[in-house]
């Protein structure tokens, strides 16, 4: 069909040239390795130098060091007089068991006790979360999948740089493929001998950590140890908030208990006040009653009180009484003139307020009284 490729349509002149390629398939699996070294690159590297850098947040964390101790401190005083008493470790599992051991009453458990613990006697331990960044990074890294990916990476460059030795001459002018080939394969194996060794490093800091803290790297892969330590990290936090929450609700039950003693002790002042007040107001009577009995037996009830006008005409009277008096001294003395001193005297006017002379009498003996 060469010969007709003018007269074919686009997809046969397409089919026309590609029949004569020359190892076809291994060139388009080069091309396609190069289109997504990028991309894998992009995938394996962040995992690596997450894990990497928990490693070492781990080793140079003094916070979470303390942490560990007291954690281990308090599980050997539960533990005393017990066969796991006096224990000079525990496995990092464990810390995510601490949320199963709980109070007598269900309300705490282990790990809010030792978060309310860390919080009012070792305040600097709160801050271990911020050390530990990359440890959820670090948490969803598969190790097994990262070092396949580097393999197969790996694989790939060298079969390519084999096929690039063995490939025929280009077969005119515009066949550059080996020319742009063996330049990408010289960077790559570049960038891949950099990631091989960021991740020899890598091993080789979670084995050091594995010696730290007395676990079997072989055993306990690092997404299960990061994942523990993950989960015990969002614990602990959980756990001060859960103790704050509590310790709020607690006080507002102590404010609200506090003022309902108040109210119930201003309640009982005011009702002992009233009593008093009745007690005060019982005294007055019985002080008003004695008052008039005594009035009644000495007499007093009965006598009138004068104004100051009565007074007056008391005091007018007074001096009437004493000319009366007068009067009948000198009529003793003078009979003769007994008649003309009765005539003038019956003349001479009444005096105010003085109606008789026994009246006038009484009012000068009260008066003298």
């Amino acid at each position: 069909m060469k010969d007709e490729y003018d007269d074919l349509a686009e997809a046969e002149q397409f089919a026309v040239v590609m029949s004569g390629v020359k190892r076809l398939m291994p060139r388009l699996d080069a091309i396609q390795f190069k289109m997504q070294f990028e991309e894998q690159l992009s995938n394996i590297k962040p995992d690596v130098v997450s894990v990497t850098a928990a490693c070492e947040e781990l080793r140079k964390s003094e916070t979470f060091s303390k942490l560990l101790q007291i954690t281990l401190l308090v599980g050997n005083y539960m533990n005393s007089g017990s066969r796991n008493g006096k224990a000079f470790g525990f496995s990092m599992s464990y810390l995510c068991k601490l949320r199963d051991t709980k109070s007598a009453d269900l309300k705490q458990t282990l790990l809010h006790f030792l978060a309310d613990v860390c919080q009012e006697q070792y305040p600097d331990i709160m801050s271990f979360p911020d050390e530990l960044v990359h440890v959820e990074k670090a948490s969803r890294v598969s190790a097994e999948t990262l070092q396949k990916n580097l393999e197969l990476m790996g694989r790939h460059i060298k079969n390519l740089e084999k096929d690039l030795e063995t490939f025929p001459p280009p077969q005119n002018d515009s066949d550059l493929f080996v020319e742009k080939m063996s330049s990408f394969v010289t960077q790559a194996y570049e960038q891949y001998e950099k990631l091989d060794l960021m991740h020899k490093n890598m091993e080789k800091q979670y084995n050091d950590l594995g010696e730290y803290f007395v676990f079997d790297p072989r055993k306990m892969s690092v997404e299960e140890f990061f994942g523990d330590l993950n989960t015990f990290k969002n614990m602990f936090q959980q756990a001060v908030k859960d103790n704050q929450k509590r310790k709020e609700s607690e006080e507002k039950i102590k404010r609200a208990k506090l003022a309902r003693e108040k109210a119930e002790k201003e309640k009982e002042e005011k009702r002992k006040k009233s009593q008093i007040l009745d007690i005060n107001a019982e005294g007055d009577e019985t002080g008003i009653m004695d008052g008039l009995l005594e009035a009644l037996q000495s007499g007093a009830a009965f006598r009138r009180k004068r104004g100051p006008r009565q007074a007056a005409n008391h005091r007018r009277a007074g001096h009437a009484v004493t000319n009366i008096l007068a009067k009948e001294l000198m009529q003793e003395e003078t009979p003769s003139s007994s008649k003309a001193k009765a005539k003038s005297e019956k003349e001479e006017p009444k005096q105010e307020g003085a109606e008789s002379l026994e009246e006038l009498l009484e009012a000068a003996h009260s008066r003298s009284n």
